[in-house]
Protein backbone atom coordinates (compact mmCIF):
# COMPACT_ATOMS: atom_id res chain seq x y z
CA UNK A 1 0.00 0.00 0.00
CA UNK A 2 1.03 3.67 -0.10
CA UNK A 3 1.55 6.51 2.32
CA UNK A 4 0.23 9.69 0.70
CA UNK A 5 1.78 12.91 2.00
CA UNK A 6 -0.90 15.42 1.04
CA UNK A 7 -0.68 19.20 1.05
CA UNK A 8 -3.80 20.24 2.94
CA UNK A 9 -3.42 23.84 1.83
CA UNK A 10 -3.88 26.85 4.10
CA UNK A 11 -7.18 25.64 5.55
CA UNK A 12 -10.11 26.10 3.19
CA UNK A 13 -11.32 22.67 2.08
CA UNK A 14 -12.11 23.91 -1.43
CA UNK A 15 -8.45 24.84 -1.94
CA UNK A 16 -7.43 21.18 -1.80
CA UNK A 17 -6.37 19.85 -5.17
CA UNK A 18 -8.60 17.38 -6.97
CA UNK A 19 -5.96 14.69 -6.40
CA UNK A 20 -5.82 15.49 -2.68
CA UNK A 21 -9.59 15.14 -2.37
CA UNK A 22 -9.52 11.82 -4.21
CA UNK A 23 -6.75 10.41 -2.03
CA UNK A 24 -8.43 11.58 1.16
CA UNK A 25 -11.71 10.01 0.13
CA UNK A 26 -10.05 6.66 -0.59
CA UNK A 27 -7.66 6.33 2.36
CA UNK A 28 -8.97 4.39 5.39
CA UNK A 29 -6.34 5.99 7.66
CA UNK A 30 -5.63 9.71 8.00
CA UNK A 31 -2.94 11.37 10.08
CA UNK A 32 -3.28 15.11 10.65
CA UNK A 33 -2.17 17.93 12.94
CA UNK A 34 -5.27 18.74 14.93
CA UNK A 35 -4.27 22.33 15.55
CA UNK A 36 -3.81 23.06 11.85
CA UNK A 37 -6.28 20.99 9.82
CA UNK A 38 -9.91 22.17 9.95
CA UNK A 39 -12.85 19.83 10.46
CA UNK A 40 -14.24 20.43 6.97
CA UNK A 41 -11.05 18.99 5.49
CA UNK A 42 -11.31 15.89 7.67
CA UNK A 43 -14.93 15.55 6.59
CA UNK A 44 -13.61 14.44 3.18
CA UNK A 45 -12.27 11.22 4.72
CA UNK A 46 -14.36 8.09 4.19
CA UNK A 47 -16.90 7.08 6.82
CA UNK A 48 -15.25 5.02 9.53
CA UNK A 49 -11.73 6.12 8.67
CA UNK A 50 -9.16 5.94 11.44
CA UNK A 51 -8.21 9.54 12.26
CA UNK A 52 -4.97 10.12 14.15
CA UNK A 53 -4.16 13.55 15.55
CA UNK A 54 -0.37 13.92 15.42
CA UNK A 55 -0.15 17.16 17.39
CA UNK A 56 1.25 15.46 20.50
CA UNK A 57 3.18 12.65 18.78
CA UNK A 58 6.91 12.40 18.14
CA UNK A 59 8.18 11.76 14.62
CA UNK A 60 8.94 8.14 15.55
CA UNK A 61 5.41 7.66 16.87
CA UNK A 62 3.99 9.15 13.68
CA UNK A 63 6.11 6.90 11.49
CA UNK A 64 5.11 3.89 13.59
CA UNK A 65 1.47 4.66 12.78
CA UNK A 66 2.32 4.92 9.08
CA UNK A 67 4.24 1.66 9.03
CA UNK A 68 1.55 -0.18 10.99
CA UNK A 69 -1.10 0.90 8.50
CA UNK A 70 1.09 -0.15 5.59
CA UNK A 71 1.71 -3.56 7.17
CA UNK A 72 -2.08 -3.92 7.53
CA UNK A 73 -2.51 -3.25 3.82
CA UNK A 74 -4.07 0.18 4.27
CA UNK A 75 -3.43 3.36 2.31
CA UNK A 76 -2.73 6.38 4.51
CA UNK A 77 -3.44 10.07 3.94
CA UNK A 78 -0.78 12.01 5.85
CA UNK A 79 -2.03 15.59 5.80
CA UNK A 80 0.51 18.43 5.86
CA UNK A 81 -0.70 21.98 6.29
CA UNK A 82 0.10 24.18 3.30
CA UNK A 83 2.50 22.46 0.91
CA UNK A 84 4.66 19.48 1.94
CA UNK A 85 7.80 21.08 0.52
CA UNK A 86 7.84 23.86 3.13
CA UNK A 87 8.23 23.35 6.91
CA UNK A 88 6.28 20.09 6.87
CA UNK A 89 8.69 17.60 8.51
CA UNK A 90 8.21 15.32 5.51
CA UNK A 91 11.98 14.89 5.15
CA UNK A 92 12.47 13.06 8.44
CA UNK A 93 9.35 10.95 7.97
CA UNK A 94 10.37 9.98 4.43
CA UNK A 95 13.87 9.06 5.63
CA UNK A 96 12.40 6.59 8.11
CA UNK A 97 9.93 5.19 5.60
CA UNK A 98 12.78 4.62 3.13
CA UNK A 99 14.68 2.70 5.79
CA UNK A 100 11.60 0.57 6.48
CA UNK A 101 10.95 -0.05 2.78
CA UNK A 102 7.53 1.59 2.90
CA UNK A 103 6.41 3.34 -0.32
CA UNK A 104 5.07 6.87 -0.30
CA UNK A 105 4.18 9.69 -2.65
CA UNK A 106 3.69 13.44 -2.27
CA UNK A 107 0.77 15.56 -3.44
CA UNK A 108 1.45 19.31 -3.42
CA UNK A 109 -0.90 21.83 -1.88
CA UNK A 110 -1.48 25.58 -1.82
CA UNK A 111 1.29 27.03 0.40
CA UNK A 112 0.57 29.54 3.12
CA UNK A 113 2.52 32.32 1.41
CA UNK A 114 0.38 31.97 -1.73
CA UNK A 115 -2.83 32.08 0.28
CA UNK A 116 -1.54 35.14 2.13
CA UNK A 117 -0.70 36.93 -1.12
CA UNK A 118 -4.20 36.14 -2.41
CA UNK A 119 -5.75 37.55 0.76
CA UNK A 120 -3.69 40.71 0.29
CA UNK A 121 -4.61 40.96 -3.39
CA UNK A 122 -0.93 41.33 -4.25
CA UNK A 123 1.66 39.75 -6.51
CA UNK A 124 4.89 39.07 -4.64
CA UNK A 125 7.08 39.67 -7.70
CA UNK A 126 6.61 43.16 -9.13
CA UNK A 127 8.66 44.55 -12.05
CA UNK A 128 11.58 46.73 -10.93
CA UNK A 129 10.38 46.57 -7.32
CA UNK A 130 11.01 43.00 -6.22
CA UNK A 131 11.71 39.84 -8.17
CA UNK A 132 12.94 37.61 -5.35
CA UNK A 133 10.92 36.04 -2.55
CA UNK A 134 12.63 34.44 0.44
CA UNK A 135 10.64 31.95 2.52
CA UNK A 136 12.09 31.55 5.99
CA UNK A 137 11.38 31.36 9.71
CA UNK A 138 13.09 32.20 12.98
CA UNK A 139 14.64 29.79 15.43
CA UNK A 140 13.45 30.62 18.97
CA UNK A 141 12.60 27.27 20.62
CA UNK A 142 12.54 25.46 17.25
CA UNK A 143 15.42 23.88 15.34
CA UNK A 144 18.33 26.37 15.08
CA UNK A 145 18.72 28.14 11.76
CA UNK A 146 21.76 27.28 9.61
CA UNK A 147 24.61 29.77 9.65
CA UNK A 148 23.90 32.74 7.40
CA UNK A 149 20.13 32.24 7.36
CA UNK A 150 19.25 34.61 10.20
CA UNK A 151 16.82 37.40 9.35
CA UNK A 152 19.44 40.12 9.53
CA UNK A 153 21.56 38.34 6.92
CA UNK A 154 18.66 37.43 4.65
CA UNK A 155 17.28 40.96 4.95
CA UNK A 156 20.50 42.42 3.55
CA UNK A 157 19.30 41.31 0.11
CA UNK A 158 16.34 43.67 0.26
CA UNK A 159 14.18 40.90 -1.19
CA UNK A 160 10.60 40.28 -0.20
CA UNK A 161 10.57 38.15 2.94
CA UNK A 162 7.82 35.77 3.96
CA UNK A 163 8.46 34.72 7.55
CA UNK A 164 6.67 31.58 8.73
CA UNK A 165 6.15 30.22 12.24
CA UNK A 166 7.35 33.43 13.86
CA UNK A 167 4.42 35.73 14.58
CA UNK A 168 4.73 35.02 18.31
CA UNK A 169 8.19 36.64 18.04
CA UNK A 170 7.06 39.68 16.09
CA UNK A 171 9.16 42.08 18.19
CA UNK A 172 12.35 40.14 17.46
CA UNK A 173 11.45 39.91 13.75
CA UNK A 174 10.96 43.67 13.59
CA UNK A 175 14.19 44.34 15.48
CA UNK A 176 16.19 42.17 13.06
CA UNK A 177 14.69 43.75 9.94
CA UNK A 178 14.43 47.44 10.85
CA UNK A 179 18.09 48.20 10.02
CA UNK A 180 17.68 46.56 6.59
CA UNK A 181 14.22 47.72 5.49
CA UNK A 182 13.54 50.84 7.57
CA UNK A 183 10.47 51.64 9.69
CA UNK A 184 8.35 52.74 6.72
CA UNK A 185 8.69 49.46 4.78
CA UNK A 186 5.27 47.92 4.07
CA UNK A 187 4.43 44.80 6.07
CA UNK A 188 1.43 42.51 6.25
CA UNK A 189 0.51 39.75 8.65
CA UNK A 190 -2.04 37.20 7.49
CA UNK A 191 -3.43 34.71 9.99
CA UNK A 192 -5.60 31.72 9.09
CA UNK A 193 -5.39 32.60 5.39
CA UNK A 194 -8.37 31.34 3.35
CA UNK A 195 -10.41 30.38 6.43
CA UNK A 196 -13.58 31.96 7.74
CA UNK A 197 -11.60 33.45 10.65
CA UNK A 198 -8.88 34.93 8.42
CA UNK A 199 -7.23 38.06 9.80
CA UNK A 200 -5.27 40.49 7.62
CA UNK A 201 -3.15 43.26 9.12
CA UNK A 202 -1.38 45.86 7.01
CA UNK A 203 1.05 48.48 8.19
CA UNK A 204 4.67 49.53 8.31
CA UNK A 205 7.57 47.66 9.83
CA UNK A 206 7.74 50.24 12.58
CA UNK A 207 4.15 49.75 13.70
CA UNK A 208 3.20 46.16 12.84
CA UNK A 209 4.24 44.60 16.17
CA UNK A 210 1.72 46.69 18.09
CA UNK A 211 -1.00 45.82 15.57
CA UNK A 212 -0.25 42.08 15.97
CA UNK A 213 -0.47 42.33 19.75
CA UNK A 214 -3.70 44.31 19.58
CA UNK A 215 -5.24 41.68 17.28
CA UNK A 216 -4.14 38.86 19.59
CA UNK A 217 -2.44 36.91 16.79
CA UNK A 218 -0.18 34.23 18.24
CA UNK A 219 -0.03 31.45 15.64
CA UNK A 220 -0.94 30.18 12.15
CA UNK A 221 0.22 33.38 10.47
CA UNK A 222 2.83 34.55 7.99
CA UNK A 223 4.63 37.88 7.98
CA UNK A 224 5.26 39.47 4.59
CA UNK A 225 7.86 42.24 4.39
CA UNK A 226 8.75 44.17 1.26
CA UNK A 227 8.15 47.10 -1.06
CA UNK A 228 6.04 44.91 -3.36
CA UNK A 229 3.18 45.42 -0.92
CA UNK A 230 2.99 49.06 -1.98
CA UNK A 231 3.10 48.72 -5.74
CA UNK A 232 1.49 51.90 -7.00
CA UNK A 233 3.33 53.48 -9.93
CA UNK A 234 5.50 50.52 -10.86
CA UNK A 235 6.56 49.72 -14.42
CA UNK A 236 4.70 47.02 -16.35
CA UNK A 237 6.60 43.82 -16.99
CA UNK A 238 8.22 43.29 -20.38
CA UNK A 239 6.31 40.04 -20.90
CA UNK A 240 3.05 41.66 -22.01
CA UNK A 241 4.39 45.07 -23.04
CA UNK A 242 3.42 46.72 -26.31
CA UNK A 243 7.13 46.98 -27.24
CA UNK A 244 7.57 43.23 -26.94
CA UNK A 245 4.47 42.57 -29.02
CA UNK A 246 5.76 44.91 -31.74
CA UNK A 247 9.15 43.17 -31.67
CA UNK A 248 7.50 39.78 -32.06
CA UNK A 249 5.39 41.05 -34.95
CA UNK A 250 8.52 42.23 -36.76
CA UNK A 251 10.51 39.06 -36.20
Amino acid sequence: MTIHFIGAGPGAADLLTVRAQRLLASSPVCLYAGSLVPEDVLALCPAGARLVDTAELTVDEIVAELIAADRAGLDVARLCSGDPSIFSAVAEQALRLDAAGVPYDITPGVPAFAAAAAALGRELTVPRVGQTVILTRTAARATPMPEGEDLATLGSSGATLVVHLSVQRIDAVVADLLPRYGPDCPVAVVAYASRADEVVLRGSLGEIAEAVRAAGIRRTAVIVVGRVLATEGFHDSHLYSAARQRARACS
